[in-house]
């Protein structure tokens, strides 16, 4: 699809929402229930993308002293998956979750200094070839078509980033925080990128 034209449906990642709302409805979205399903999908997948955070977040050892909160929190959340999710209060649960992520991070990353805040910055189109990024707030950052050829980006807390279209080229994300499979899919890479554990290398990068 993506040689057709059709790069955003290959970046599109659910998390395993629409397999969870099939498996619990017991039904096909062809179904008179369809429509009900179709509507249980962006709220099953929001819940879903807290719960590949919570994940990460757990399988740090730096978060041992927030363990606890983190596994109450992915059990709350991991409850209100079950059928039917249309009433879940996904604004009140993304800012609760979102505190834990952020002392999550905190407790990552350390102190890397005031040089790799970059959280929210417009970094589209910019050349950063072999940039240290590592550690870096890169939370919201617009990175689009931006050159990050060989640059260090271990552990940098990469939730939200737009990575549509960025050269990642032999460029490390070993341990990247909160990095999403869509993401890795809207960027390009090559056999030379290091990717977390948890993340399947993208096709079209060769």
């Amino acid at each position: 699809m993506r040689t057709e034209g059709f790069q955003g449906c290959t970046v599109y990642d659910c998390f395993g929402a629409g397999q969870k709302i099939s498996q619990q409805a017991g039904t096909s979205w062809r179904d008179q229930s369809g429509q009900e399903m179709f509507a249980a999908l962006p709220i099953m997948r929001q819940l879903h993308e807290l719960l590949w955070y919570l994940a990460d977040a757990l399988d740090r050892t730096e978060t041992k002293s927030i363990r606890p909160e983190l596994t109450k929190a992915q059990q709350r959340i991991e409850a209100l998956t079950q059928w039917p999710v249309l009433d879940v209060d996904l604004g009140n649960e993304r800012q609760s979750v979102n505190q834990l992520l952020l002392r999550t991070s905190e407790l990552v990353r350390g102190n890397p200094g005031k040089k790799k805040q970059r959280r929210g910055a417009d970094l589209m189109g910019a050349v950063l070839r072999g940039a240290d990024l590592s550690r870096a707030d890169l939370r919201g950052c617009y990175l689009i078509g931006a050159d990050l050829t060989g640059a260090d980006l271990r552990k940098a807390d990469c939730i939200g980033a737009d990575f549509r279209d960025t050269d990642l080229g032999d460029a490390d994300l070993t341990g990247a925080l909160f990095l999403t499979q869509s993401q890795a899919n809207a960027a390009r890479g090559n056999d030379g990128t290091k990717l977390p554990g948890t993340l399947i290398r993208p096709p079209h990068w060769g």
